[in-house]
């Protein structure tokens, strides 16, 4: 017992700051960077704390970084709850300034976070230039519970967890093609005509939701010579002019080449959540990018539901 208040009273909070920021980076180099000192003062903060804890942190890889231990990773939750509460302390107790600056790390579905949310926040950065952001376009669920993110925008609600969710916005996907492809396959001019056609589109095994397997259900025995895990795959196959496919609005809409099929008769629509943690949505930077986020959104509802091609941004 001894041992351990001596630990806790020889530790420096401040390097919990140095220790979030490898934890996030990965790379020692970039977080000194971040934190504007130079590799050696991080790796010393680094040593620092290990040697007051009395464990090791992180193990170190050529090819993955710094990558956190079982301790490391139990440490990272309790220091992010501290940046949390030091954040929100400062915000009660401080002006504007320090309120509209930090860093936040939004989770999005790959095609939704590379050819919207993306766009959209190059613009946020330039009118908060104290905010940074992290987007992870990923084809994958991003977990709150192991601090991936602190914003996500996700194809399902989260059916329990400490979080504050909302319904962001509907959107459709419908059938494309390339003219290219239309002059140089069989015609179509009503569903039944799409059997002599071939489809791109995921593999069904291994969809990280059920959500995204849409071609099944509005074409059964539908026949997919390509398949792939990444809508973006999907996106540049079906621009090649081979094959047909599903694809969201906001994402085809935006290519000249691609003309929808039978949009009247082949339509899908799906929604997304956006939701973060209780104690983060307090923050004033987060709910600052979480409204940004929803305006921006019902702003290009056209794009999102098929009946525009151009996306909007925010004033």
């Amino acid at each position: 017992m001894q041992k351990n208040i001596t630990s806790l009273g020889s530790l420096n909070w401040d390097d919990l700051k140095f220790f979030l920021e490898v934890a996030r980076t990965r790379k020692a180099s970039t977080a000194a960077k971040r934190l504007a000192v130079d590799y050696t003062t991080v790796s010393r903060r680094i040593s620092s704390l290990e040697a007051s804890l009395g464990t090791l942190l992180f193990e170190k890889s050529r090819t993955n970084g710094f990558v956190l231990t079982s301790e490391g990773q139990r440490l990272l939750g309790y220091a992010e709850s501290i940046e949390s509460t030091l954040h929100m302390a400062c915000e009660q107790v401080s002006g504007s300034g320090v309120a509209l600056s930090g860093h936040v790390r939004m989770g999005c579905t790959e095609g939704f976070g590379s050819f919207f949310i993306t766009p959209q926040l190059s613009h946020f950065v330039d009118a908060y230039p104290a905010i940074s952001v992290d987007i992870l376009p990923l084809p994958h669920f991003i977990s709150l519970s192991k601090r991936e993110a602190d914003i996500v925008i996700a194809l399902e609600r989260p059916e329990h967890g400490p979080y504050v969710c909302c319904k962001l916005c509907d959107y459709r996907l419908q059938l494309y093609a390339t003219q290219q492809y239309l002059d140089n396959h069989p015609p179509i001019h009503r569903p039944a005509d799409l059997a002599k056609h071939s489809f791109i589109s995921y593999v069904d095994d291994l969809a990280f939701s059920s959500e995204l397997l849409y071609l099944a259900n509005v074409l059964p025995g539908a026949h997919a010579l390509l398949r792939s895990t990444s809508v973006i795959a999907q996106f540049v196959a079906a621009q090649q002019g081979r094959s047909l496919a599903i694809l969201p609005c906001f994402l085809a809409a935006q290519d000249p080449r691609l003309l929808p099929v039978l949009p009247a008769e082949i339509t899908v629509t799906r929604q997304f959540w956006m939701y973060c943690r209780e104690d983060l949505r307090k923050l004033k930077r987060i709910t600052l990018l979480w409204d940004y986020i929803r305006d921006v959104t019902e702003q290009n509802r056209p794009l999102l539901i098929g009946n525009s091609r151009e996306m909007v941004f925010a004033d």
